[in-house]
């Protein structure tokens, strides 16, 4: 579970609440089942015009990789590279096909797999590369979808605050309900500003950050498989992928 996420959001709701407590509002203020209706309604209605209903859900599949802490493997990654170099150095590159089997990293065991069959090494990074950018745009519909609904929010719960408004001036006769009728309108408002940059837009710009993540991930694979392709001789190669990670603290190890 990544705390971040849920910590985040758990801490920016409470700092406002308390806030308005500070202030000496309550919580049962800004709870209105009607302007929830509207806002969420009306964002999710939009957000679902905007995108094809595939595209939609698999969205909603992917954002749960927000809330997911995925470790850093990028050392073990490295030796897994390096141990590979060393086999193919030792005893040839046809006898990595016996570690195909080993290897459950899909993205490893394909470009290993191209080493393996002996393709051309242009057609190896042309293929690794096609692979890279194919994954991206498949798996960026999520922060698409989160962000296009950021962006849709508060124009919602603008909408819904002035179709609050007009409830209220139907009702001007009554003038001691026009207080409460207007803070009533203006929580859509809330609702709509609150769930864009407390919630959709921060998820959207973190399963962007986890995706560039993955693809220096499949970047660094493709490097390694690429020099062993080459003969680079293992310890230059552990090297190179450190610089390409940027872990070169680990080179002391």
């Amino acid at each position: 579970m990544d705390i971040t996420t849920l910590g985040g959001i758990g801490l920016a709701i409470a700092a406002i609440l308390g806030g308005q407590a500070i202030e000496g509002g309550h919580i049962g203020s800004i709870l209105q089942t009607t302007a929830a209706i509207i806002v969420f309604g009306g964002t999710i209605g939009a957000t679902m015009v905007a995108f094809p209903l595939k595209d939609f859900i698999r969205g909603l599949k992917i954002a749960t990789s927000a809330f997911k802490d995925i470790p850093d493997q990028t050392d073990a990654l490295i030796a897994q590279l390096v141990e590979l170099a060393n086999i193919a150095r030792r005893d040839g590159v046809l006898a990595l096909e016996g570690k195909l089997a080993e290897i459950t990293d899909p993205f490893l065991q394909s470009a290993l797999g191209f080493l393996v069959d002996g393709v051309d090494a242009r057609v190896v990074r042309e293929s690794l590369g096609a692979k890279i950018d194919a994954f991206q745009e498949e798996e960026a519909v999520g922060a698409k979808v989160f962000e296009s609904a950021g962006g849709f929010a508060p124009t919602i719960g603008i909408l819904g605050a002035v179709l609050g408004l007009i409830h209220v001036m139907e009702n001007l006769a009554d003038p001691t309900k026009l207080g409460s009728g207007i803070a009533t309108a203006f929580v859509a408002t809330v609702y709509g500003v609150g769930s864009a940059n407390l919630v959709f837009l921060p998820i959207s710009t973190k399963l962007k950050r986890k995706l560039a993540k993955e693809r220096d991930r499949q970047t660094l694979i493709a490097e390694g498989i690429l020099s062993i392709q080459e003969g680079l001789n293992p310890r230059v190669l552990e090297a190179k992928l450190r610089a390409v990670a940027g872990h070169p603290a680990a080179e002391a190890k």
